[in-house]
């Protein structure tokens, strides 16, 4: 297992970046936590599956999810947290760490 954390930046970015520093194209993303300030979805529309409708929300969430790292791009399905014990979920396009951190925990594939 190999865990990737995030202090600080753009968290999709930055996991790219440290799976291809560790020469990882491939690995389940068995869990992902921690907290975003800001943080940009997608889901798709009821009427049309293969459309995708991008939201982001400048607004604090914590956040969990699984998911791949797949030919070198990750891809996180995720829920997150917000005020008013809500949750927004769908794909994470980008999340902005700075108040918090991020740790994606991965086993790579063989």
């Amino acid at each position: 297992m190999i865990v990737f954390e995030v202090a600080a930046g753009e968290l999709v970015d930055e996991l790219n970046r440290q799976a291809a520093e560790a020469g990882i194209t491939d690995a389940a993303i068995v869990s992902l936590i921690g907290a975003a300030d800001s943080f940009t979805v997608s889901a798709m529309p009821e009427g049309d599956a293969l459309k995708d409708t991008i939201t982001k929300y400048d607004l604090p969430g914590e956040m969990t999810g699984t998911g791949e790292i797949r030919n070198g791009c990750v891809h996180l399905p995720v829920v997150m947290g917000v005020e008013g014990d809500c949750a927004i979920a769908g794909h994470l396009h980008e999340a902005v760490i700075g108040t918090r951190f991020a740790r994606a925990y991965g086993i790579p594939a063989r």
